[in-house]
């Protein structure tokens, strides 16, 4: 079985001084506001392409994570993932940093870093991020 997953934007104006609305189809969540200002210099208020790339490599790795470590017989009692995705004006997105806290009884910081990885390596988000810089920061609690 397949899902396929929608989402969509509406934009008016040019890129510098319009905006647009990000609605996500599927869930039937927002719509979420979005501009070039906010991308380029930062907001508190505006998402970015960037926010929502961090947003689905957070989940996702954090899914593949629990995966890994259930399957190693350690299932988590939670896990926090933050993905910080930067961008550079004119050069693009440049790298996903994740930084996971676990709590995961019964398992050593060694297990757990090596586990992390992999399932950095493994999460499908990574594998559509491969042409860049994939860091990984894993905290055993």
């Amino acid at each position: 079985m397949s899902v396929t997953s929608e989402a969509s934007t509406a934009w008016k104006g040019s890129l510098a001084e319009g905006s647009g609305e990000v609605a996500f189809e599927s869930s039937n969540q927002g719509p979420f506001p979005v501009d070039w200002k906010a991308r380029s210099e930062g907001s508190t208020s505006v998402t970015t392409p960037e926010e929502l790339l961090a947003a689905a490599h957070s989940a996702c790795f954090s899914m593949a994570l629990s995966h890994a470590l259930t399957g190693n017989g350690t299932p988590p009692e939670s896990i926090e993932t933050t993905a910080s995705v930067t961008f550079i004006p004119g050069t693009g997105i440049t790298g996903s940093h994740l930084n996971v806290n676990a709590v995961v009884p019964g398992l050593s910081a060694e297990e757990f870093a090596t586990l992390a990885e992999g399932a950095k390596a493994g999460c499908p988000v990574s594998a559509a991020l491969a042409g860049i810089e994939i860091t990984l920061e894993a905290t055993l609690a």
